[in-house]
C-alpha cells in the first residue's frame, strides 16, 4: 500500500478526534504554505526528524501525552500556539515564520490548529507507520492530492 492509499484510508476510515479533513482544507486554503510547513515537520527528511523526531520533542517538552493522543485512536488533545512554540523552539519557529513572511505567534497558532488533525489522519489504527510518514516531497504530494478531492 502506498503513502497516498494510507492517507486516503486514514482520512476516510478514521472519524475520531478533531481536525477533520474539512477543517484542514479550510485552514490550508487560506494559506497553502501552511501545509508545506506541516509536511516539513512531519517528513522523514524534515528539520525535526519526521514524526519520530516530533514525538521526541513533545516528550522533552513534557507534552508527550498530547502528541500521543493525536497518534492514538482516541480524542485529540488540543495544543496552543504557545505550547507548540515551546516544543519546536522559538528560534526554529521564527525561521519558519520568516520564510513565509508571517509573525511566529500567528504561525504557531495556525500550525497548532492543523497538526493534531494531520497527525491523526496520517496515523491509521492509532499507530505511527513503521519507517515514518515518508519524505517531505512524497508527503506533500499525497496530501496535496487528497486535499484537492
Amino acid at each position: 500500500m502506498g503513502l497516498f492509499d494510507a492517507v486516503l484510508g486514514a482520512v476516510t476510515d478514521n472519524p475520531q478526534g478533531g481536525g477533520g479533513l474539512q477543517d484542514i482544507i479550510g485552514m490550508v486554503s487560506n494559506n497553502p504554505q501552511l501545509l508545506e510547513l506541516a509536511t516539513r515537520l512531519l517528513g522523514n527528511d524534515g528539520g525535526v526528524g519526521g514524526l519520530e523526531g516530533l514525538v521526541a520533542k513533545f516528550q522533552q517538552a513534557g507534552l508527550g501525552d498530547v502528541i500521543g493522543s493525536w497518534i492514538g485512536s482516541g480524542q485529540n488533545q488540543a495544543i496552543s500556539g504557545e505550547q507548540l512554540s515551546n516544543v519546536l523552539g522559538n528560534d526554529s519557529l521564527s525561521g519558519l515564520a520568516n520564510s513565509l513572511g508571517v509573525n511566529s505567534g500567528d504561525l504557531a497558532g495556525q500550525l497548532s490548529s492543523i497538526l493534531p488533525g494531520l497527525v491523526d489522519k496520517l496515523t491509521p489504527a492509532g499507530q505511527a507507520p513503521a519507517g515514518g510518514l515518508g519524505n517531505t516531497g512524497d508527503l506533500m504530494g499525497a496530501l496535496g492530492a487528497l486535499l484537492k478531492r
